[in-house]
């Protein structure tokens, strides 16, 4: 389905009678109902992402929900979409924290770093946040970042928030690290993320772990600039 070490990886969960009563009714969601992000962008993050790339895991709850916004990568929106209250807060803290300025909304850049743009669930109806909850997204969801957990090699997880700071106790494998903080939303953004640091302390462990640091500005501007 994904064309990735992630199939083999995943083989089973897909056979599970969760998983394909979750197909049944994400097809009749999409021939019924406008859904983001669009059908053949549902697992992008996974697809860009393989299982055996993966150095940091960035967890959101569920897509955007205005038009054209989603696109299979948590927090990201492509070309010349607004660019959302989050993503805002986002950049600012990348900017206050290592002096890097984005003008690319899209974060593909980061998920081919190894990078797992990963929603906990994948798909939304337009205008109608959380739409999808519940309908077996999060036992999937859940189950991936369990298989990350047992991967032998050190991973980052990036948790903002308290939905994505609920699944740490999934990450019990001593290897990994966990960075959390407030979610970047306006209504949080001020209460402990902006100031957080979190793409330098990322940076800290992968160089500790002996991984290549993210590039965290866009491929058109990745050098730092005075403030």
């Amino acid at each position: 389905m994904i064309n990735k070490v992630w199939d083999t990886v995943l083989e089973k969960e897909m056979k599970k009678d969760y998983f394909k009563n979750l197909g049944t009714f994400i097809k009749k969601e999409y021939q019924t109902k406008e859904i983001f992000p669009p059908y053949k962008e549902i697992f992008n993050a996974l697809r860009i992402t393989d299982y055996d790339k993966v150095k940091i895991v960035i967890l959101g709850q569920d897509p955007y929900h205005g038009d054209k916004e989603a696109m299979g990568l948590s927090f990201s929106v492509k070309g010349d979409v607004r660019r959302p209250p989050s993503l805002r807060n986002i950049f600012k803290e990348l900017y206050n924290d290592l002096q890097i300025e984005r003008d690319q909304n899209d974060l593909t850049d980061w998920a081919e770093q190894g990078i797992l743009l990963l929603n906990s669930v994948l798909t939304v109806q337009k205008d109608t946040p959380l739409s999808h909850k519940g309908q077996g997204w999060e036992t999937f969801t859940d189950n991936i970042m369990r298989y990350l957990n047992a991967r032998e090699t050190p991973i980052i997880f990036i948790l903002w928030g308290g939905y994505a700071r609920s699944k740490k106790e999934m990450i019990t494998n001593p290897i990994h690290h966990i960075i959390e903080s407030a979610h970047p939303s306006p209504l949080s953004a001020s209460r402990g993320f902006l100031g957080s640091k979190p793409f330098s302390k990322a940076n800290a462990y992968l160089e500790k772990d002996g991984l290549e640091p993210i590039q965290w500005g866009p491929k058109t501007n990745l050098n730092r600039l005075d403030i």
